[in-house]
């Protein structure tokens, strides 16, 4: 069932990104968006508690 559901998980996005490339562009680019906003926010947190 796992592999199923994998399998298929694979295939849609596959199609959604021959179907909406540029849907699927700006997914891809607000995931990285929000990791590197994520990864910011944590090297301020790191920053202002060891100079503090």
């Amino acid at each position: 069932m796992k592999k199923l559901l994998t399998y298929a998980a694979v295939a849609f996005v596959v199609f959604y990104l021959f179907t909406q490339p540029a849907g699927a562009a700006a997914a891809v680019r607000g995931v990285f968006g929000s990791i590197g906003t994520g990864a910011d926010r944590l090297s301020a947190f790191f920053t202002s508690l060891f100079s503090g």
